[in-house]
């Protein structure tokens, strides 16, 4: 009996056309919610800022939207992405993604996400979403040897994660309120 129901799903899978079992990319999208009680929106905001004015270092930067009014800050970050020739050697690929950044009254959210490649540096104003570049890449006749498709999307989704932690370290490492510490050097003079 298992070996007529083990016959039966097997040809039940390979009668499935190839193309349902085609991967289908992945947005890389890195968005994280951050509750601190009593921390204070404008204080958020403002370390935020600081660190996307003073800190962001996937250069060149552009796009720079800071809005006090709604406590929201958006910086576009350029990065490179590694795909390989036929021979297995690193190219370059610039690509470009978007930090967002929202203060609440007991937290914050941000995003790193809305990855485009520029697949001609010549033309820098022409870009390609991340996804799209995928599938194309994917019926490249070479895509089997190189694997650039999973590749792009791995370091894509490398340069998320670091960029977020870039950020959340520098959050968690200022203090909460600018007078911390304050207090502490007044009580040791008295």
């Amino acid at each position: 009996m298992k070996k007529i129901l083990l016959s039966g799903l097997l040809a039940g899978m390979l009668a499935l056309p190839m193309t349902g079992w085609a991967q289908a990319p992945d947005r890389v999208d890195y968005t994280e919610q951050v509750v601190l009680e009593g921390a204070g929106r404008n204080a958020l905001y403002a370390r935020a800022l600081d660190w996307a004015q003073h800190k962001f270092s996937y250069t060149p930067t552009s796009a720079l939207v800071a809005e006090p009014a709604s406590s929201a800050i958006r910086i576009t970050g350029t990065g490179t992405l590694k795909p390989v020739d036929d021979r297995g050697k690193d190219q370059n690929l610039s690509v470009l993604f978007t930090f967002r950044f929202q203060a609440t009254d007991n937290g914050y959210t941000y995003h790193v996400s809305s990855f485009e490649v520029i697949p001609n540096p010549q033309a820098p104003s022409q870009r390609v979403p991340l996804e799209q570049y995928q599938t194309e890449l994917r019926t490249d006749r070479n895509n089997a040897k190189t694997h650039n498709d999973r590749r792009l999307g791995a370091q894509a989704n490398s340069l998320a994660s670091e960029a977020a932690m870039s950020f959340r370290s520098f959050m968690n490492s200022q203090p909460a309120e600018d007078h911390v510490g304050a207090a502490d050097e007044q009580q040791g003079a008295q």
